[in-house]
């Protein structure tokens, strides 16, 4: 007899409208493939993940290019810390993270542990926020990261408010994905789960009002979650939960020994909701028509502009802007309704916008953070910054660096941590990581003196060494680091490296702030 094999239902994709831009469509692939990749992948690569043609992807690319939300290294397309203003504007706009970040953070700091935030997104959890304890085993979680909700402690919590509807999602995506495949922030199901211990999870956890995971993601990994409630529904806004290893704690002793600190933490945080004042909308996206009709007419077919105007839409929705109509939506990016319109039948189909009816009026939904959210929520000044030295290299034809101050006082020291090497056959040559005086250096000069608009030293440190510095301010304005330009003195007089370097430099200054400014929104950049 044939041997039995087994089969699972399909998942019927959705119908695409007749109205939704398929450019839009092809450029959000192209985003999540990158995304899954880590944030780097080959043209050709792409080419391979999304069945899109090569011509295709190359206009696609150069158009992301051009709205600075990718750049090319080689053969690669690289996403840019930029592209997180789309997921800012999905955080900014729920707010959960501006008001309950600060107490994630406390609890952290108090029990040593690991704390996030997380939202619901359909059949699974999304976090929103992540305190994460720097030791050997530490939580490789990253904001915007989608789990299962049933491998997760929040999951029983959320599903516990689930409708019909909900569960038959639930059960055809666990049907048609048994192995958790679609969830690459996980490691693959091993062992089989049978759908009714989930069932019986969630009505524990809505019975108790809280949940725990025992292992359920990997050996090792015990988390206990209690939900945050919205003041004006009395429904779960997020949920809060705490990670440890088993080394630490076992699932009972989170149970009996955090527990209890979680839900004071909780308390507090729906205190919050209850007192925060409504937010301020603040000024809408600036009109950014004007500047894709111009870089369609300078890029000609290279760059589609239904893709830059579809991604644009995204950008209105932010804090105080949560809701908006159609009207809110053009007007905020000055595009015509028309225009909008399609823009959102399109994120809607896709999941990234959600329609409410009753007020006629689009949300954002907790997908725009699979917007390349994940991998650039990890990533560092020193990195934001090496590749604008390079370029900055390249253009002036000198060595370029960046430090930060690493002591204060008399015997204040900045160190080295990224560079660019000037092609020239002498060049100056100081290696990442080293340290040197502040104040015998033009990059330590611009940081103690924390205002000066740029610092020059000619031959001060060395002879024949001419070096030029300008400060790097983070979104609240604070100086957090310099960048310089060093050269060999024969190169460039003084008034010279004024005239001709101090532009290019601030120039340079200006593409990295913009870029820590988008990443520092809601996660923490290292600076070293």
């Amino acid at each position: 007899m044939p041997a039995e094999t087994t089969t699972f239902p399909v998942v019927p994709k959705p119908v695409v409208p007749d109205e939704a831009v398929a450019p839009l469509i092809r450029g959000v692939r192209v985003l999540r493939e990158l995304t899954e990749a880590g944030g780097t992948l080959s043209l050709s690569g792409l080419e391979r993940a999304t069945g899109l043609a090569r011509s295709t992807v190359d206009r696609i690319t150069s158009t992301l290019a051009r709205m600075g939300y990718v750049r090319f290294d080689g053969r690669d397309a690289v996403m840019t810390p930029r592209l997180m203003e789309l997921g800012n504007a999905y955080l900014a706009a729920l707010r959960l993270p501006a008001l309950l970040s600060g107490r994630a953070d406390a609890l952290a700091d108090a029990l040593d542990e690991s704390v996030s935030l997380a939202v619901a997104d359909r059949d699974g959890i999304r976090f929103i926020h992540q305190a994460t304890r720097r030791r050997a085993m530490s939580l490789s979680f990253r904001i915007g990261d989608l789990l299962p909700a049933e491998r997760t402690a929040p999951g029983p919590l959320f599903a516990s408010e689930w409708t019909d509807e909900d569960w038959r999602t639930w059960r055809e995506r666990r049907a048609a994905d048994p192995g958790d495949r679609g969830f690459p922030a996980i490691p693959p199901r091993e062992l089989p789960f049978p759908d009714e211990e989930f069932e019986r999870q969630a009505e524990r956890a809505g019975r108790d009002g809280w949940a725990l995971d025992d292992q359920l993601i990997e050996p090792g990994l015990v988390a206990v979650s209690v939900p945050v409630r919205d003041p004006r529904t009395g429904r779960i806004a997020c949920v809060a939960n705490v990670v440890s290893h088993t080394s630490r704690h076992t699932a009972t002793d989170l149970r009996d020994t955090l527990l209890p600190r979680l839900r004071a933490t909780v308390a507090e945080m729906e205190r919050a909701l209850v007192s925060a004042p409504e937010p301020d909308p603040g000024p809408p996206a600036t009109d950014l028509a004007s500047w894709i009709g111009a870089s369609k007419s300078e890029l000609g077919r290279d760059f589609i502009e239904s893709l830059a105007r579809g991604l644009t839409v995204l950008t209105a929705f932010g804090e105080g802007r949560a809701a908006l109509t159609l009207t809110d939506v053009a007007r905020a990016t000055g595009l015509a309704r028309a225009t909008a319109r399609r823009a959102l039948i399109t994120y809607e189909h896709l999941g990234l916008v959600r329609q409410q009816p009753e007020s006629r009026t689009f949300t954002l939904t907790p997908r725009v953070l699979s917007l390349g959210f994940p991998p650039l929520s990890r990533t560092s000044l020193p990195r934001i910054a090496t590749p604008h030295l390079t370029d900055l290299s390249a253009r002036v034809g000198e060595s370029t660096a960046l430090a930060v101050l690493v002591s204060s006082g008399p015997t204040a020291e900045i160190q080295y941590t990224a560079r660019a090497m000037s092609p020239r056959i002498m060049s100056v040559d100081i290696r990442v990581g080293t340290r040197l005086p502040a104040a015998a250096t033009s990059l330590g000069r611009v940081l103690l003196s924390d205002t000066e608009a740029y610092a020059l030293l000619d031959e001060d440190w060395e002879d024949g060494l001419r070096t030029l510095a300008v400060p790097l301010h983070d979104r609240t304005g604070r100086v957090v680091a310099a960048v310089n330009v060093a050269l060999h003195a024969a190169g460039r007089t003084p008034e010279e490296c004024v005239a001709e370097l101090l532009p290019e430099l601030r120039l340079t200054a200006s593409r990295i702030e913009t870029e820590l400014r988008a990443a520092g929104h809601f996660t923490k950049v290292a600076l070293l």
